[in-house]
């Protein structure tokens, strides 16, 4: 059942995208973080951005097969299983969100090719054990096989970056060597003094749900794990060569990303 009430992240990412399927209250939030931090569709189109070149590089060049999307998100264009595909049209993909009204959209849209699967999970990231577990995800990946995990966007609505890092690990422990994850998470690093006291006054009334962190603790997040070149970079700047000029400012963009390897 789809609370038309409360906001939803994935559908407020949506409505920033220029997507259709959001509701009301989702606007409302949507807007006015936009009017505490104007660039926000900018940071949208990036993180995005980020999500297909990093997606285009482990298929490509890293060779996985298989990949863990976890907050999947409202269906746009180049989705995970659309980029990895046409790569290697044999992609697997398992799609997971906690909100019931992603995954009815996912199931009617994200269609696999016929030498690939696509599966979706609904689940919460808070319980990687449940992910892990749960048929649909055994039945489609081969865990004894690299998987990307994918956290693309997600990692920042769980305030305690030690919690954040428990799941990284929790996911990450249960696939080979070889296997990777790809993070992006929202900071503050670039953000002048009053735009962090517009952020906090925001927090302290709930009327935003995203907890920014550093670079360092974005570092505690792949700890342990190989940090690909460029290492931890604002999402922009991923491996952005032959994207268009000029890039956005990091401030601009806000959000840190990175790609790291079990090994």
């Amino acid at each position: 059942m789809v609370d038309e009430t409360r906001v939803h992240s994935a559908r407020r990412y949506n409505y920033w995208l220029g997507g259709k399927d959001n509701f009301a209250v989702d606007r409302e939030s949507g807007d006015l973080i936009a009017k505490n931090f104007p660039t926000i569709r900018i940071t949208a189109v990036e993180n995005r951005g980020f999500l297909r070149r990093a997606v285009t590089y482990l298929a490509a060049e890293a060779g996985i097969r298989q990949f863990l999307d976890v907050g999947t998100g409202l269906p746009t264009a180049n989705n995970t299983h659309e980029v990895a595909q046409r790569i290697t049209p044999d992609a697997k993909i398992v799609y997971v969100d906690n909100d019931p009204m992603v995954l009815v959209h996912a199931r009617a849209l994200l269609t696999s090719t016929p030498e690939g699967r696509t599966a979706y999970i609904e689940a919460d990231l808070r319980d990687p054990e449940k992910i892990l577990a749960d048929p649909a995800l055994r039945e489609v990946l081969d865990l004894g096989q690299p998987v990307a995990v994918m956290l693309i966007a997600v990692l920042h609505f769980i305030q305690d970056t030690a919690e954040a890092a428990r799941i990284v690990r929790t996911l990450l422990d249960a696939l080979p060597v070889g296997s990777y994850v790809a993070i992006s998470n929202g900071t503050a690093d670039y953000a002048d003094e009053e735009t962090r006291a517009r952020f906090a006054a925001l927090m302290a009334r709930g009327q935003l749900d995203a907890f920014v962190r550093t670079a360092a603790e974005v570092g505690v997040l792949v700890e342990g794990l190989e940090v690909l070149e460029p290492g931890i970079v604002p999402v922009s700047e991923w491996r952005a060569e032959g994207e268009p000029e000029p890039r956005p400012a990091p401030s601009e963009v806000a959000v840190y990303g990175v790609v790291a390897r079990k090994s």
